[in-house]
């Protein structure tokens, strides 16, 4: 009689430890975790030019500058752009989220650059290429999925994760 309420205690401790295991935990999203996980140093771009299926201008910019590119997003959906467009300018600071099937980047970041405006949202609707522990590709600009005899330009945004000081 003992060894029968011994394994009755024993299979219900393993029962009770499996239910509390498998309950559905709390909103975790692995691509925001990703994101937030350090900062993302501008490492390419490339900007796609094309009519219908042809492309009339394929080029990859220097991204080399005095001081570099830092893209950093935080959990409670902030980020930063420093020196965007390798232009010395205040900290741009913003909000981002990401679509419900997380495949796009919705950020409302003003940065300074180079046009003839002084302003732009670079990310503000960006398709997520990748996004890897090292490595974060976002795509923007005329990113629709449909072949146009229309003007289309595509850019496309390299960043690596910056190492960080060893303490």
């Amino acid at each position: 009689m003992k060894h029968k309420s011994l394994y009755l205690i024993i299979t219900a401790l393993i029962l009770t430890g499996l239910f509390i295991n498998s309950c559905k935990k709390d909103k975790q999203d692995s691509i925001a975790i990703t994101l937030s996980a350090g900062n993302w140093q501008l490492s390419s771009v490339r900007v796609t030019t094309t009519v219908g299926d042809t492309i009339k201008l394929d080029t990859t910019y220097n991204t080399v500058c005095d001081s570099p590119q830092v893209l950093k997003f935080n959990l409670d959906n902030t980020c930063t752009y420093k020196n965007f467009n390798c232009v010395k300018q205040p900290t741009a600071v913003g909000h981002w989220s990401l679509t419900p099937n997380r495949l796009f980047l919705n950020c409302d970041i003003v940065c300074k650059d180079t046009t003839a405006t002084g302003t732009s949202k670079p990310f503000s609707y960006a398709q997520i290429f990748n996004a890897g522990d090292y490595s974060l590709v976002l795509i923007t600009g005329d990113i629709q999925n449909f072949v146009s005899s229309k003007k289309r330009t595509v850019l496309r945004y390299g960043f690596i994760k910056q190492k960080t000081a060893v303490q």
